[in-house]
């Protein structure tokens, strides 16, 4: 049988006259352990109840750590033999963090070595429980695992500000790592592409862009890590800097699950920057309806700032390209497409519905101020990041599409 299988993978189609057709995928199925009910007597356990059992040693010397990436090659069953998953199967290995899967793997790689295959029996509580749902399997699991290679984590920075670090406004503290050879920096408008590192004070990695495919390009008015803007501010490419940010400052005071209590150690590198355009200028009218406004009967009120050139209005069902800035009656701008410098495209039947009613008075290439209340709006406390109480925008409508 080996030698048929292995004149099917080299040849393709090529088949022994007396040997039923097998496939790639039936070639590479793994076979279910003898003992995959139950730990045997020789396996290794951990304080923890994690079991296993070494199937070939490795060639390696080091030990990954929790927040090194692996590759690995494996397969995985319950104790009745059904096999779940398998990269083997697929004839793809696998890369992941190593702190972020079930705790069975973070705990159990962490025993072996480059080239090393390992069996293990990972009770339920550190795998996905007695009866998970969504599809995973529930019990004791049971998995060949084979280490291919370690990617160590990068070291974290120091995890306090030291005493020379700068401080800005914002109350970030930071300091320079490596100079950059720009000679420019970014403006809040400008999309920036930097590499970011996130570390909890406690020295665990929490993300990182290298992890996620390579730099983010982000709008830098649109990076939700309070007082990292402005840090940004200050680099010019190729710069690296840490910087170290209270919580308070860090997530608003509205942490997402997960955050970490201490704040945020953050390592970012400005790869470049892309200028926007300047915002535009805050409605002197910003805090409230002025008289000359004309107002609907839902309470939507608006006025013509330069008249259009079109004819015909869109209905709800139309699709609009346009140009628009929102303020908050704060004036602090919250949204703008003029600043992106790319106008925005949708179906007016699938915004609020200040918007879905107020396009609808417009002609194409008109521009109108509009002041939308906040049942025509987001509410009074959406929450989400979402603006909340009465909005004023300015809206140019470029085209409109039956």
């Amino acid at each position: 049988m080996k030698k048929q299988v292995s004149l099917i993978l080299c040849l393709g189609a090529m088949l022994l006259s007396t040997t039923p057709q097998i496939t790639l995928a039936q070639a590479n199925m793994p076979e279910t352990p003898s003992d995959v009910k139950a730990a045997p007597s020789d396996a290794v356990k951990t304080p923890s109840g994690l079991a296993s059992k070494v199937l070939t040693k490795g060639t390696g010397t080091e030990h990954p750590a929790a927040a090194d990436t692996v590759s690995v090659h494996y397969s995985g069953w319950t104790t009745d033999g059904k096999m779940f998953d398998s990269s083997v199967k697929r004839g793809q290995p696998t890369s992941f963090p190593l702190n972020g899967v079930i705790k069975g793997w973070t705990e159990g790689v962490q025993l072996m070595v480059e080239g090393e295959k390992r069996r293990f029996w990972i009770p339920a509580d550190l795998a996905y429980g007695e009866n998970p749902g969504g599809g995973r399997p529930g019990g004791l699991l049971v998995f060949d695992i084979e280490l291919l290679s370690i990617k160590k984590a990068p070291k974290p920075p120091a995890l306090a500000a030291p005493a020379d670090a700068e401080k800005n406004e914002a109350g970030a503290s930071f300091k320079t790592i490596s100079k950059g050879t720009g000679t420019k920096s970014p403006k809040l408008e400008d999309t920036v592409t930097v590499n970011l590192t996130l570390w909890s004070p406690e020295g665990e990695m929490l993300q990182s862009t290298e992890d996620q495919g390579g730099p983010a390009k982000i709008p830098l008015e649109k990076l939700r890590i309070g007082g990292l803007p402005a840090v940004i501010q200050t680099m010019v490419d190729g710069e690296k800097k840490v910087a170290w940010i209270p919580a308070a400052l860090a997530f608003g005071g509205n942490p997402p699950p997960g955050a970490p209590a201490g704040g945020l150690v953050v390592e970012v590198e400005l790869v470049s920057f892309k200028e926007g355009v300047p915002p535009p200028a805050v409605p002197a009218d910003v805090a409230a309806v002025p008289a000359g406004a004309a107002k609907t009967a839902s309470g939507l009120a608006s006025m013509v700032i330069s008249k259009g050139s079109g004819k015909e209005h869109p209905k709800a069902t139309s699709s609009v390209t346009v140009h628009y800035s929102g303020w908050t009656t704060d004036g602090k701008l919250f949204d703008s497409s003029v600043t992106r410098g790319e106008p925005a495209s949708f179906g007016l039947n699938q915004v609020i519905k200040g918007w879905t009613e107020g396009v609808q008075l417009m002609v194409q290439g008109e521009k109108r101020r509009f002041w939308i209340p906040a049942g025509l709006a987001y509410g009074e406390n959406p929450g989400g990041g979402r603006p909340g109480g009465m909005l004023v925008f300015d809206i140019e409508l470029l085209e409109i599409e039956k």
